[in-house]
């Protein structure tokens, strides 16, 4: 434990020098400024880049904005999901209640727009107040002919991951009803949100090995495309905390097998691309893979090459939202020469970080569900030369004069796949490197 810093009794057991027996996958400790995203910020996230669909936010017009344009997922198609909708209850409609108002948005959005769906996030004041949102659903979907899809996502009702599950939830009420049994040879990416043109960059890659890709969760989809994911061979999972439950019902609902894959790194890329072919390809499509592998995995190394003599020895953190990507993120560092001293995640699993505990050094801090202060400890403490993060870890290391990657929904470079390795090591070694950061500490020094 850091010296100048009091835990929170309640979150010791949260926090591990060598990951084992970490606690985790419980609600937040009360108090603790949790980094965790809410409810219906977790629905929000998964179902947002569905091209087509209409996303109306049940709520003030705070929960529209704090999810305006959260994603930064790309598109072939249309763009109205990167708007964001409200109804914008008001303190008068926290008292005689918000239905007219929903129904008039409906009637609105199909006048307009015609969405083959329209998704409905009932957020914390709808929770308390208790309009009869699936009622105004159920009787818009007979009067207009199109599907209404309601999600209840308070965010006092838990925490993402539950509302990841809801939109897992909603997802298989999307895509059931169109479901005959038929199967064909072909391959569903669940997980993938399309971040500056990731979900192409992945997609190529199949298309070049022979494997089709029957449809994403949900980066540059439509619900037509969606519609068709039940007649997929195979599910591959590339955010568990987001799709393995909708993984999971897929595969109780349809047969459809799944494996968890990741698209980051060098070694993560190319046992995704196996696996994937091993399980569904012939063997004609396994040699595809593998001089595909080969071929792009030269071209990274001799990119990066360059990069790694001023990499070497730095020590990194790492905070993000789920325990599959921090597993990436350590193996991607460990390839760089980089030392992680410092890794967590929001929403890890016990098996994750023991996976994490695997990969690093005995005395690297491992946490889950931390806190700002928490996370400018061990910074400061294991003296990290960079942290890995998201929009709300990003004023923290500047603060602390302490290099910075984003790697959540707003980055603008890809991160995935081959490709994303070289982008990766730019990103880290430009960062990193930087005279900056010696000025900061040295005015953040001054002031104190």
């Amino acid at each position: 434990m850091p010296k100048n810093i009091d835990i929170l009794e309640e979150r010791r057991s949260s926090i591990s020098q060598g990951g084992r027996n970490l606690d985790c996958e419980k609600g937040s400790v009360a108090g603790a400024v949790s980094q965790r995203a809410c409810v219906y910020s977790g629905a929000r996230v998964v179902l947002n880049p569905i091209t087509d669909a209409f996303h109306l936010v049940h709520g003030p017009i705070g929960c529209a904005s704090y999810t305006w344009d959260i994603r930064g997922s790309l598109t072939a198609g249309s763009e109205l999901y990167r708007q964001s909708f409200s109804t914008d209850l008001l303190e008068r409609d926290v008292v005689f209640g918000g239905v007219d108002k929903l129904k008039a948005g409906i009637k609105e959005i199909v006048k307009v727009y015609n969405p083959p769906v329209i998704f409905i996030y009932a957020t914390c004041v709808v929770g308390v107040i208790g309009d009869d949102v699936e009622a105004v659903a159920r009787a818009a979907e007979k009067e207009y002919g199109i599907r209404v899809i309601v999600l209840k996502a308070p965010g006092f009702a838990g925490n993402k991951s539950l509302g990841y599950r809801l939109a897992g939830e909603a997802l298989m009420e999307l895509i059931a009803p169109k479901f005959n049994g038929q199967k064909v040879k072909g391959l569903n990416i669940l997980g993938d949100y399309n971040l500056a043109g990731e979900m192409w960059i992945v997609k190529n890659y199949f298309q070049e090995i022979g494997l089709d890709v029957i449809a994403s969760f949900t980066g540059d989809s439509t619900c037509a495309d969606l519609m068709k994911a039940p007649t997929a061979s195979l599910n591959v999972v590339q955010c568990a905390g987001s799709m393995t439950y909708l993984a999971m019902k897929m595969e109780s609902e349809f047969g459809i097998p799944w494996i968890k894959a990741s698209f980051f790194g060098l070694e993560d890329t190319a046992k995704a691309l196996r696996d994937t072919t091993d399980l569904i390809g012939t063997e004609e499509e396994r040699k595809r893979a593998e001089a595909l592998i080969k071929r792009e995995s030269q071209k990274t190394l001799a990119a990066i090459k360059p990069y790694l003599p001023g990499l070497k020895g730095k020590k990194a953190a790492i905070y993000v939202g789920g325990g599959f990507k921090a597993i990436s993120l350590i193996r991607q560092f460990n390839a760089l020469g980089l030392d992680t001293v410092m890794v967590g995640a929001q929403n890890g699993r016990k098996e994750e970080y023991e996976v994490m505990a695997s990969l690093v050094s005995s005395d690297t801090v491992i946490l889950d569900d931390a806190n700002p202060s928490e996370l400018e400890a061990f910074m400061r403490e294991k003296g990290a030369d960079i942290l890995v993060g998201g929009v709300k870890e990003r004023p923290l290391a500047f603060k602390l004069g302490v290099a910075f990657c984003d790697h959540n929904h707003e980055r603008q470079a890809p991160l995935a796949g081959f490709l994303g390795v070289t982008n990766f090591t730019k990103e880290i070694n430009l960062t990193i490197n930087s005279p900056v950061w010696a000025h900061v500490r040295n005015a953040v020094g001054a002031l104190n």
